[in-house]
């Protein structure tokens, strides 16, 4: 696997390299660092390229620094004069990239509105998996993953996941969510009124369309697991009903959860504007770092 990260310096982009390094073998896995000096150009005299190129060496040392040292010892370091996002995804491209990996500062409700962030931008321009880091990686126990199942996304996340070097304290779960309007628990005012005939096999159609959902999504959810790594199949799938999302996040927030690895279907623009996106509301709400893998028909 070959894994970019955006580096620049910050504790986010620090936190990045760490998560990185923990998720790369470094017998068969290759990383590269790009940094863009686009924004600390602007603010330097004209001609004071040596402070250019100085800053840009203290980033790569720091980076790789932070790296264990047998991946740092086969590291690649890449640069242009590009804005962020753009020089990155381009990078991506021409250094062939499997995964890229960037860091985000925060999730603030004016970061979230500044759609053009690097990392979401990153996310939203990439067509390879986009690993998203708010923290870096435990120091006293494994990492906690929770893989979301989605029909259109399902084999997309458990390729990406195959291909990652996972530690061998990795702790894995599975969740998959009802999204029938039926498939949830009968509501208070038909089950008021099941005495009357007609209410009452609304009531109980309601019930076996429930049944049936959760029935056969805790068994796609059973083989969805099973095609994943080891890791991912000790514990209980978890199946949820209600708003995606809401669910996911409110699970890894139950679980202390340090990594969500979730798909990025395609959706038009009035989509996405009207009713928001799983993805989308994970990314922007997780405390924890998002794995975001995008899912191309």
């Amino acid at each position: 696997m070959r894994v970019l990260i955006g580096v620049d310096g910050s504790k986010a982009s620090l936190d990045a390299v760490r998560t990185a390094g923990h998720l790369v073998d470094p017998t068969a896995d290759l990383v590269a660092l790009y940094y863009s000096p686009r924004e600390l150009e602007k603010r330097v005299p004209q001609g004071s390229r040596s402070i250019v190129g100085g800053a840009a060496a203290a980033v790569f040392a720091d980076a790789r620094d932070a790296l264990p040292p047998d991946v740092a010892a086969r590291t690649e370091f890449l640069q242009s004069d590009a804005a962020p996002a753009v020089g990155l995804l381009e990078s991506a491209s021409t250094w062939q990239a499997d995964m890229v990996v960037v860091g985000a500062r925060g999730h603030s409700s004016l970061q979230n509105l500044l759609l053009g962030s690097v990392s979401r931008a990153v996310v939203h321009g990439a067509h390879l998996p986009v690993l998203v880091v708010r923290s870096a990686p435990p120091v006293d126990r494994g990492l906690t993953l929770l893989a979301c199942h989605h029909p259109a996304s399902a084999a997309a996340v458990a390729k990406a996941i195959g291909h990652i070097h996972w530690p061998a304290n990795t702790v894995g779960s599975v969740i998959g969510v009802a999204e029938s309007l039926l498939a949830g628990p009968l509501p208070s005012w038909l089950e008021s009124r099941v005495r009357d005939p007609d209410t009452a096999a609304v009531a109980k159609a309601w019930q076996q369309e429930h049944d049936s959902a959760v029935t056969a999504l805790q068994g796609t959810l059973a083989a969805f697991a099973d095609s994943l790594p080891a890791a991912f199949r000790a514990a209980k799938p978890v199946v949820a009903q209600g708003n995606p999302g809401d669910k996911i996040l409110e699970q890894a927030k139950a679980e202390g959860i340090d990594l969500i690895v979730l798909g990025r279907t395609p959706t038009d623009a009035l989509s996405r504007w009207l009713l928001g996106s799983t993805s989308e509301a994970v990314l922007t709400h997780s405390a924890g770092n998002v794995l975001i893998v995008p899912v191309h028909t």
